[in-house]
C-alpha cells in the first residue's frame, strides 16, 4: 500500500524537477555563495528532507574561503536586519526591542570583530536575543582566523538548514 504523498514529497518534487538557473537562483536565497547552489543543486534529486539537509552539509563543508565570503555577503550584520528583508528580520527578531545600550555595545563589538576578521560577525540568530548573540560574539573575537573560518562554516550549515526546512514548510 503506498502512502499519500505530503507537503513535503510534493515541494521536493517540484525542486527536482525545477530548471537548473531557476533552482540555482532559488538556492541563492538560501546561501548566496554560487558555489555553494552549485554544489546543491548537483545533489539531486532529493528523496527526502533529510537528502536536501546533507547536499547542504556536504556543499558547506567543499567551500573555500572565498566562497564563504561569497555566502557570508548574503547576510546584515548582527544587529541591523535589512530593512524590507523579511528572512533578514525573521532571523534576527532577537534584536528588536533591545534597548538602545545593548545595541550600541552590539554595534561596536561587531565592528571590532569586522575589523579583525574582514566579515561580518555570522552566527545562527534565530532564537538567540540580542544580549546571546552580544556575548557569543565577544566570546568568538578571540579564535584566530581559521578557527573563526570553520565556526561560520557551522553557522551558515544551520541557517541554510533552516531555510531548506523553511521552502520546504511553506512553499
Amino acid at each position: 500500500m503506498t502512502q499519500p504523498a505530503t507537503p513535503t514529497d510534493i515541494v521536493l518534487d517540484r525542486v527536482n524537477a525545477i530548471d537548473d538557473e531557476v533552482l540555482e537562483e532559488l538556492l541563492k536565497e538560501i546561501c548566496s555563495s554560487p558555489t555553494w547552489a552549485t554544489l546543491v543543486r548537483l545533489a539531486r534529486p532529493y528523496r527526502d528532507r533529510i537528502a536536501f539537509h546533507a547536499a547542504n552539509a556536504t556543499a558547506m563543508e567543499a567551500l573555500s574561503a572565498a566562497d564563504l565570503n561569497d555566502a557570508m555577503a548574503g547576510h546584515a550584520r548582527i544587529g541591523t536586519p535589512k530593512p524590507g528583508d523579511a528572512t533578514s528580520e525573521r532571523e534576527q527578531a532577537g534584536v528588536q526591542g533591545a534597548d538602545d545600550a545593548l545595541l550600541a555595545d552590539l554595534a561596536a563589538a561587531n565592528a571590532s570583530y569586522e575589523e579583525k576578521f574582514g566579515h561580518v560577525f555570522l552566527i545562527c540568530a534565530t532564537g538567540r536575543t540580542a544580549a546571546t548573540m552580544l556575548a557569543a560574539l565577544r566570546e568568538r573575537h578571540p579564535n584566530d582566523a581559521a578557527t573563526e573560518r570553520e565556526i561560520v562554516r557551522g553557522e551558515l550549515r544551520k541557517i541554510n538548514d533552516i531555510r531548506i526546512d523553511r521552502l520546504l514548510d511553506e512553499s
